[in-house]
């Protein structure tokens, strides 16, 4: 008897020693981030503005870890997108937390931080993890794991910056006292776990979503607008408008990558980096551009996705497709926990353990995205825009169900007599194209409404399209031409539809399930709830 109680506490012991030896997990996610940083030059054949970008902390996690060429949200839209990174399951299959305005969690989906925790794993957060939604944060356990007491000025860095600067401080000083901030919170949080705790944390903020400061790239970081010129994608107007637009969003994403920086030096000074896996992403494209946000193009849906692996092979560069569906099984597997069967994305943990390049799982060459409501459907009728799209190494197809409506929302306007202010589209998103977000870029682009010079550039950005788009991305890398109705792709064609409606349906999409009208009913069709400004920081739509 004793024997086996002196066994059964060795295995105990064992058991919490082999715990305690689980990787704690950093996983950092911007705010509309895309596929942004100087190492993506690495897998570039033309001129970008990665060439341009500083952004050594993500160039070193990249060098150090595993970079991935094809990796694309479920959504391009905030709410549905982390719905679908935190269930690990498609968007379409969290009920109401697919649709970002008027979005509400179903407590009986899984998502992976609560299983984390629940196994022994200390969690934690700082900013942005489920939002706009309610009950706010409520994958995440809501604000009850929140680290955020020492501020959320990084979240709002190019406005705060400027603020600093105008009231006499030098700009390398404002930076560091924005990123002491983000310090003071990540010690809070490790301060609070047990020892020898596993931790999970999710770094969220929410910087280089619209808006950011006008002009903040030149005045705060040195970035002249015309460094761009030339390197914009071909459906992007290369305007000085543009330009300053961009190089703006630029200084955005290299305040992220400073801030990423200090989390790493906590790391290391504590001893955990080569036990943590590190993983850095974003929720979608760009903002406020054509082609981007809530689009299903590559600009919109494909994102950065780097991860630093303890004891992994570094330097990599794979070309397997990854779906962000696929971080949450990652996330359980890395923690010792079996993903459950409702998960539709797959584990990426044998690709992150490979020492190759290249495509390591030979099943990982496609990823199906799709959205429905945003934000116009919420003013404008209540219906969404369904589309889904499927996304291999050579091809792109769009299905768009329903081509009679606006794939930016509607343009309110009839004329260039009663075109919008720029200083409106500028401000207001939902003044035309709601589901275009306000920026100088968008208010430029309807400034042409009209003007011949300009229709490619204006129709590609918010006129209505077909029910089927069809991209040879070998001669068409940025998905311009449209060769649905091409004869000789006539084939092609009916493969991807054929393949795309098999997968939907295999995983229950509800878009071509049942009678397909499930997102066209309430709840998903209801007005847009009412949504006080967030306390502390500026209320962002979406």
């Amino acid at each position: 008897m004793k024997k086996t109680i002196l066994l059964g506490v060795l295995a105990m012991s064992v058991a919490a020693d082999a715990a305690d030896k689980r990787p704690n997990i950093l996983f950092c996610f911007a705010d509309d981030w895309g596929r942004y940083a100087n190492c993506y030059t690495a897998i570039e054949t033309r001129p970008s503005i990665n060439q341009v970008l500083k952004t050594p902390v993500l160039d070193r996690v990249a060098r150090e870890g595993v970079l991935f060429k094809n990796a694309f949200v479920t959504s391009p839209s905030c709410t549905p997108c982390r719905s679908s990174l935190l269930s690990g399951q498609y968007f379409f299959r969290t009920h109401r937390g697919a649709i970002l305005q008027g979005a509400q969690w179903d407590a009986s989906i899984p998502s992976y931080p609560l299983m984390l925790r629940d196994a022994g794993y200390h969690i934690g957060k700082s900013h942005k993890v489920w939002s706009p939604g309610t009950p706010g944060d409520a994958p995440y356990g809501g604000q009850q794991y929140a680290y955020e007491k020492a501020g959320r000025d990084f979240c709002d860095f190019s406005e705060n910056a400027t603020k600093l600067v105008q009231g006499g401080m030098t700009f390398e000083a404002a930076k560091q006292k924005i990123l002491a901030q983000v310090r003071a919170n990540f010690d809070a949080f490790i301060a609070d776990r047990k020892p020898g705790q596993p931790f999970c944390y999710w770094f969220g903020p929410t910087l280089t979503h619209r808006k950011w400061e006008k002009g903040s790239g030149r005045a705060l970081w040195g970035i002249e607008p015309d460094s761009v010129k030339g390197r914009l994608p071909k459906f992007m107007p290369d305007v000085p408008e543009v330009r300053e637009d961009y190089t703006d969003y630029m200084g955005e994403i290299q305040a992220w990558d400073a801030g990423i920086g200090v989390l790493i030096k906590k790391l290391e000074e504590i001893g955990e980096l080569d036990n943590t896996l590190v993983v850095i992403s974003g929720d979608h494209g760009m903002p406020g551009m054509p082609g981007g946000k809530c689009n299903l193009y590559d600009f919109g849906v494909g994102v950065a996705l780097l991860a630093r692996v303890p004891g992994g092979q570094g330097g990599r560069i794979v070309d397997d497709f990854a779906n962000l569906m696929d971080l949450a099984p990652t996330f359980l597997e890395a923690g010792g926990v079996k993903p459950p069967d409702v998960m539709t994305g797959r584990s990426l943990m044998n690709v992150l353990r490979s020492a190759n390049s290249g495509l390591v799982d030979p099943s990982r060459t496609w990823v199906v995205t799709g959205r429905e409501r945003h934000v116009a459907a919420a003013r404008e009728g209540n219906l969404p825009y369904p589309h889904r799209a499927l996304r291999t190494k050579d091809f792109l197809y769009v299905r768009n169900f329903a081509p009679d409506r606006w794939p930016m929302g509607k343009p309110n306007f009839t004329s260039r007599a009663d075109l919008p202010s720029a200083g409106e589209l500028e401000r207001n998103t939902f003044i035309a194209f709601a589901d275009m977000d306000a920026s100088p870029t968008k208010a430029w682009l309807v400034g042409q409404y009209a003007l011949p010079q300009w229709q490619w550039h204006y129709d590609y950005a918010f006129a209505k399209r077909p029910a089927e788009q069809l991209f040879d991305l070998r001669k068409d890398p940025d998905q311009t031409v449209n060769v649905a109705d091409d004869p000789a792709y006539a084939d092609t064609k009916r493969e991807m539809a054929v393949r795309l409606v098999k997968i939907l349906t295999e995983v229950n999409d509800p878009r071509v399930t049942g009678d397909g009208q499930k997102f066209e009913r309430s709840p998903f069709t209801d007005p847009e709830p009412e949504r006080p400004g967030k306390k502390g920081g500026k209320k962002r739509a979406k």
